[in-house]
């Protein structure tokens, strides 16, 4: 099949939805799909900054197609963000590459506004339409303006195949937008198992503790901060990433002294980041919300123990005492309690990575998500466009995320 992907500002530096991208045109090419990706990239010195930024990767076998976020960085002179820009920019790069080269299906990575592009195009076009609901989409977009929950919910109402991760965030997309829970088709997060794998433990007895993605206090950076000063005994944590909160994050290590414990490591290339995991023996994820964790799923075939939360996206793969340790979203005090059990019980660190590391093999690999994904696809096949819906929506100038596209 020929398949165009649509992905969401890409940025490759901490994205795990970025990563998740190109794990799947991988296996679409080894699968035989002629694929070509339009992602939307930042690349304005703001965005660059905050998310890396940047055109996307070539990936072997794929045509890779950049369009630069030139309507969302119109925020960047104190105005409004313009989502309909991009949108409009998207649906015609989509339209122009079928014209050149008939595509069969569009799978588009997130509800808004690159899910809206895919299913402008599909209508248009006559193409059927898979899209990938992540995080965003089920926390807060639909939330911020009328605009937005409209698009969300035509999307999610109409698109051919609605692929989502798990139980729990499908659960809060029906909650929160009011979607038939038979309309998702449930494709979990996935880890390429050959690339992360664990480490050697040296002699060294300092317990190393790692924090790695979106340094924003919606993943609960902050609070990781905050419970790490509250710890004793001989660890050291790193901070691996860059994002939104970076200088905030940086201001509480100052203010709480913990310069010679925590040490922020910035940008990470994907090439870099199974070693950066190997070099660790807890991983700590006190988010308050996913879609689906790549980055536990990372730690997990990476043999780390891990510490989260009860939390939307993370309880569809952990299980606090069976794989990792999990806590309310928020407890400082209940996450350092868990951090320091790791600290000083070696025996249980192993058992809990041990644990999770079986799992993630067998459950998480890529080799199984793909296929899952490719079956999608071949269901598909012949299918016509998504069922017609209203292509105008109101404009709502109110949305907070014009002001701050970057957060969306």
């Amino acid at each position: 099949m020929r398949v165009c992907f649509v992905s969401r500002r890409f940025f490759p530096a901490i994205s795990g939805m970025s990563i998740y991208a190109i794990n799947l045109l991988r296996q679409l090419v080894a699968r035989d799909h002629a694929v070509t990706m339009i992602s939307q990239y930042r690349g304005d010195d703001f965005g660059r900054g905050v998310y890396g930024g940047g055109p996307p990767p070539e990936v072997p076998g794929v045509k890779v197609i950049g369009l630069e976020q030139g309507g969302e960085q119109e925020a960047n002179e104190g105005g409004a963000a313009n989502f309909e820009r991009d949108i409009s920019a998207i649906v015609a790069r989509i339209a122009e590459e079928h014209a050149a080269a008939p595509f069969d299906i569009l799978h588009a990575q997130y509800g808004y506004p690159t899910g809206w592009a895919a299913m402008i195009a599909g209508q248009w076009l006559g193409l059927p339409v898979v899209v990938s609901i992540q995080g965003g989409d089920g926390h807060w977009v639909g939330s911020c303006c009328e605009t937005h929950r409209l698009a969300m919910v035509r999307v999610l109402d109409h698109a051919n195949a609605v692929l989502i991760g798990g139980q729990s965030f499908a659960r809060e997309v029906h909650d929160r937008l009011g979607t038939a829970m038979e309309r998702f088709t449930f494709v979990p997060g996935a880890v390429d198992t050959g690339r992360f794998t664990p480490g050697t433990q040296g002699a060294d007895d300092t317990v190393r503790i790692l924090y790695h993605g979106r340094v924003d206090r919606r993943k609960g950076v902050l609070d990781f901060i905050t419970a790490c000063a509250r710890l004793e005994g001989n660890w050291r944590a790193t901070i691996s990433g860059i994002g939104p909160d970076l200088d905030a994050a940086g201001a509480l290590v100052a203010g709480r002294r913990l310069g010679e414990r925590i040490a922020f490591t910035g940008y990470a290339d994907y090439a870099d980041v199974p070693q950066i995991y190997r070099g660790h023996h807890v991983f700590a994820s006190p988010t308050y919300a996913e879609g689906f964790s790549n980055t536990i799923l990372e730690a997990m075939a990476s043999g780390l123990a891990i510490v989260s939360c009860h939390a939307v996206g993370v309880s569809d793969c952990l299980r606090d005492g069976e794989n990792g340790l999990l806590v309310e979203p928020g407890d400082i005090a209940a996450q350092a309690k868990a951090l320091q059990h790791l600290i000083d019980d070696r025996g249980a660190r192993q058992w809990l990575a041990d644990a999770a590391l079986a799992e993630c093999r067998a459950t998480y690999s890529w080799d199984v998500v793909g296929g899952m994904i490719a079956d999608t696809y071949r269901a598909l096949s012949g299918e016509g466009p998504p069922q017609p819906f209203d292509t105008v929506l109101p404009h709502d100038p109110d949305c907070r995320f014009r002001a701050e596209p970057h957060l969306l």
